[in-house]
């Protein structure tokens, strides 16, 4: 089974995706299922996880009405408030909603880039694993250190980085990052999604062999069964088509590592 795990699905409004700037004026519009479907059989891709892009519960209960009318559609990411007081009440309740399979939280929005260090925060994460859900870290690179004291302190938790933390490429952003991807790392409770790379190169000028010294760091850092193929559509169709951005992937790693990273890692991560 090939899983694209990360994309996501939206009705646009102006006003909760303001970060969809001028340059990517293409993507403002809405974005359903029925818009994927074709896309993900033309690149043979058997299914996705969908992930949350705003946070609300009522994010979580409208993806999982098109999670219900959509095979395709493996399992979700959806959001909760980690620093509620009655946060394990919203998870024992999605616990027994199965298409529900981890959470996330804009993290790199955040003014204080240690967000995910407050102990409130903290305390949502430990209760994670009592129910078996996994985490996805979004995050800038600059705040990957911070995400390291993260994942440290919960070694039975699984974790996700998105997006391969968001190194600026277009700038040439590789040094720093890396030190701090490879540290990450070095926890084997931390996987890491090889997705979101087009929209920080160069939107309308990028090339593919922009992406190889920092696809070099993650494979040599995560290794084949640590990494996620996702897609990040439809915000990556700001900078490309689904086609290049599996494309730039499948050109890099070979036909056995592509198995693990399209298929069995997510599928095992996410227990699609």
């Amino acid at each position: 089974m090939h899983i694209d795990a990360h994309q996501h699905f939206w009705t646009y409004n102006p006003i909760d995706f303001d970060w969809i700037t001028d340059d990517m004026a293409n993507i403002r519009r809405d974005f359903l299922p029925a818009d994927l479907e074709p896309v993900l059989k033309e690149n043979g891709i058997d299914g996705c996880v969908s992930v949350q892009a705003e946070q609300t519960e009522s994010e979580n209960e409208w993806l999982l009405a098109h999670a219900s009318e959509n095979p395709f559609i493996k399992g979700v990411v959806g959001w909760v408030d980690l620093r509620a007081k009655g946060v394990e009440e919203r998870l024992a309740y999605y616990s027994q909603v199965p298409a529900i399979k981890g959470f996330r939280h804009i993290l790199q929005a955040e003014p204080d880039r240690a967000f995910m260090l407050q102990p409130d925060f903290k305390r949502g994460i430990s209760l994670l694993k009592k129910y078996n859900f996994t985490y996805d870290i979004l995050i800038n690179s600059d705040q990957l250190g911070y995400s390291a004291e993260l994942v440290k302190a919960f070694p039975n938790q699984k974790f996700v980085v998105d997006h391969i933390a968001k190194p600026n490429i277009r700038a040439g952003e590789l040094e720093n990052w890396a030190k701090q991807i490879r540290k990450i790392a070095l926890f084997d409770n931390v996987s890491c999604k090889v997705s979101g790379m087009v929209t920080e190169a160069s939107l309308t000028d990028w090339k593919k062999n922009d992406f190889t010294p920092y696809l070099d760091v993650v494979s040599e850092a995560f290794g084949p069964k640590r990494l996620l193929y996702g897609s990040d559509w439809p915000v990556c169709l700001a900078a490309a088509s689904y086609e290049q951005v599996m494309t730039i992937v499948t050109d890099y790693f070979s036909v056995a590592e592509q198995e693990l990273i399209f298929g069995m890692n997510a599928v095992k991560f996410y227990n699609l």
